[in-house]
This record gives C-alpha cells, sequence and structure tokens, in this order.
C-alpha cells in the first residue's frame, strides 16, 4: 500500500470566492500585508499501488476544467 496526498486548487484566473472572502477578513483580524489568498484542499488516500491516481484525480477528485491538482506526497 503507498499513502498519498493530492492538492486541489483553483486555476490561475478562476474566481476562488473563499479565497477572496479569507482575504477580504484579514485586515479587520489584524493581518495586513497578506493578498493573493487561494483555498484549496487536500485529499489523503491510500493505494495498492499509485498508478491510477492521475485518473482518479481527472475523474472524481478535481475538475479539470476550473481545477489543478498535484499529487504532492507518496510514501511506500
Amino acid at each position: 500500500m503507498i499513502k498519498a496526498r493530492v492538492l486541489i486548487r483553483p486555476k490561475e484566473g478562476i474566481l476562488d470566492a473563499q479565497g477572496k472572502a479569507v482575504e477580504g477578513a484579514l485586515p479587520a483580524l489584524g493581518f495586513k500585508g497578506i493578498e493573493d489568498v487561494r483555498v484549496g484542499r487536500i485529499v489523503e488516500l491510500q493505494a495498492e499501488n499509485g498508478s491510477q491516481l492521475e485518473e482518479l484525480c481527472e475523474k472524481l477528485l478535481a475538475n479539470p476544467l476550473i481545477e489543478d491538482y498535484e499529487v504532492i506526497e507518496v510514501h511506500e
């Protein structure tokens, strides 16, 4: 079995409403100098082998029209 992490986030140029909401709240909370906030998600999974990870991301985990994905860790 391998353990994998997949990072999924909006593509550049796609409106990230969650990111904009977080960015808008930062000054009220006293945070300054933070901009271009993007919110994504991480999916952790275990698989018998990693050969299907790309297909899994394309067909289920990410919407390839508006999201990019990246397998960021694979441990056996």
